[in-house]
């Protein structure tokens, strides 16, 4: 059988449909259609398959050693993850119009999690908003993770179904309703895509599958066992299949580093090479969150890394704070933020008292990096979630916002950052019962107190509540909302009028950043067709420096404000 078929359920074309599961520890295994049973045949490589007359919308699960289970493969479920999976034909889905995508350098990135971007926490309902954020200039939707996990809530980072949306967010179809709104709208969709570990709740591959796993162990869990090919061929198919059923425009890649196939990830640099040997119609753009900082895999078939250097160093600068991850920007943290000026990232395998992290970037195309200001993770990753503008005030925010895109790494927002939004975005989640939300309780306390957050008054985070108030739109807008909408609109409006052909000539060399006073740079960035320049005040004035010579952006006096900026584009 062919490796594109080699799990799940999937229509023949000819009215029968082929059910295929990978159990090599299991003694029997038998399809449950609609609840009538059907033998499956195994065989020696450790697949069972089935092969019957069927259609779309049926119930199906594998009855394996007498234990009733979903398939791992699964489009989608009915009654959560512990439910029946459902036979899904995406060919059924009539998409009305072709979409060409657009270039990776035209993208202007806006995450939202489906669940808390509107008050209903649905497909439908976030559609419903995607003309607003087009509106704004915005060109890429990242979709936080949407694969099955259990309960009703979540990140998303628990998913156990990998190719089955959540079902309390919609059907298949509206999903793609989704997809073809943001598309019809100029926007590129992008999911957040998880391959390096399953959710602790109805995960029940170990069960007949147990070489799935290996011992090696991760922050999340026993490691998947990715050198093993019926292991690579599961996710291979699922990548393709959330590409081709859902005409997706990309991938981001959660935590690469934790996908280790013992052969420099031959697995990770194989999908990406057969991804680009297929013509979708449309540019595919992979995105990936590695923490070591190398550029091997953006030098092997992927375009871009999530740059946690510009975000970290600038949090550290503005805030002070220096627990945790943040330890390491804490000797010069202005200093850190002259080195991603000019080169991208921070840490490139130089000497540093904690480890030697990454490797030299700087070769790399400016959008080769994703910029962002504030995540998912770096908010909800602290004990009261809060954003960066109740951090360090909304002047400095709306100055860091206009350089965040103005620069020319490639931009991203958070949901309700484009307005200036303060309402905390928590961790939260679902689990099935009390003693395993006293588990998550026990846990994330001790990893949040490990870091040196104060827990006092910290939100339950398996309560429904913690759900609710990460909601950013929930409440009433705040008084300056439609001051940041139009700064946003003017911003996005000058970055695709001025630096996206600039990025499109070409990077000609490094960012070349001159320091005027300690927390201050003149920055120049060289292209083929130009230059950008920028006067950047982050807490105190750029002494000495001389204003630009015409800016066509402003906010403040970089030369008399502690913050403040000025950008100029020079053919």
């Amino acid at each position: 059988m062919s490796r594109s078929c080699d799990w799940g359920a999937q229509p023949c074309g000819d009215g029968t449909w082929s059910f295929n599961i990978w159990a090599p520890a299991a003694a029997s295994v038998q399809l449950l259609l609609d609840g009538d049973a059907h033998p499956m045949t195994g065989g020696k490589d450790g697949f069972w398959r089935a092969r019957l007359p069927a259609r779309a919308g049926q119930d199906y699960l594998f009855r394996i050693d007498g234990h009733d289970r979903p398939d791992p493969a699964s489009r989608a479920q009915r009654g959560g993850v512990e439910g029946a999976s459902v036979t899904v034909d995406p060919a059924g889905f009539d998409w009305s119009a072709p979409w060409p995508g657009r270039p990776l350098e035209e993208a202007a990135i806006f995450e939202l999690h489906i669940g808390t971007f509107t008050a209903e926490g649905t497909f439908a309902a976030a559609t419903a908003r995607l003309p607003e954020l087009a509106a704004l200039g915005i060109t890429a939707v990242e979709i936080m993770p949407v694969g099955q996990f259990g309960g009703h809530h979540g990140w998303g980072y628990d998913g156990v179904l990998v190719r089955a949306p959540h079902e309390p967010y919609g059907t298949p179809d509206d999903l793609r309703r989704l997809v073809a709104t943001a598309q019809r709208h100029g926007m590129m969709v992008l999911l957040d895509l998880v391959m390096n570990h399953f959710g602790p709740f109805g995960n029940f591959l170990p069960g007949y599958a147990p070489d799935f796993f290996n011992q090696r162990p991760t922050p999340w869990g026993d490691g998947i066992a990715f050198e093993r090919p019926e292991v690579q061929s599961f996710f291979r198919e699922a990548a393709l299949g959330w590409l081709t059923e859902y005409r997706l425009d990309g991938f981001r890649l959660d935590a690469v580093h934790q996908i280790r196939d013992g052969q420099e990830q031959k697995f990770l640099r194989d999908l990406a090479q057969e991804i680009r040997a297929q013509d979708f119609g449309r540019p595919i753009h992979l995105i990936t969150e590695d923490e070591r900082n190398l550029p091997h895999l953006r030098e092997q078939g992927f375009d871009a890394e999530w740059n946690d250097d510009w975000h970290n160093a600038l949090h550290v600068a503005l805030t002070g704070e220096t627990q945790g991850y943040y330890s390491r920007f804490a000797r010069d943290p202005f200093g850190d933020l002259a080195l991603a000026l000019t080169r991208g990232q921070v840490d490139e395998g130089a000497p540093h008292p904690e480890e030697v992290r990454g490797a030299p970037a700087g070769h790399l195309p400016w959008t080769a990096f994703v910029n962002a200001n504030q995540t998912h993770d770096q908010i909800g990753n602290r004990a009261h979630g809060e954003r960066l503008i109740t951090l360090i005030g909304e002047p400095a925010a709306r100055v860091c916002h206009a350089a965040l895109l103005l620069m020319p790494f490639l931009p991203m927002l958070y949901m309700g950052e484009e307005e200036g939004r303060d309402t905390p975005f928590l961790f939260f989640c679902d689990p099935p019962d009390e003693d395993a939300r006293e588990a998550v309780r026990k846990g994330r306390s001790a990893e949040l107190r490990g870091i040196g957050y104060d827990l006092e008054g910290m939100p339950d985070p398996t309560s429904a509540e913690a759900f609710e108030a990460s909601k950013p739109y929930a409440s009433d807008p705040p008084p300056h909302a439609e001051a940041w909408r139009k700064l946003t609109r003017e911003l996005l409006a000058l970055r695709a009028a001025q630096v996206v052909p600039l990025l499109r000539s070409g990077k000609t060399g490094l960012g070349e950043v001159t320091r005027h006073g300690p927390k201050a740079f003149e920055i120049r960035w060289p292209f083929a067709a130009g230059e950008i320049r920028m006067l950047l005040a982050l807490g105190a004035p750029a002494i000495s420096a001389a204003p630009l010579a015409a800016p066509k952006f402003r906010l403040g006096d970089p030369t008399a404000e502690a913050f403040a900026i000025e950008v100029e584009f020079r053919a």
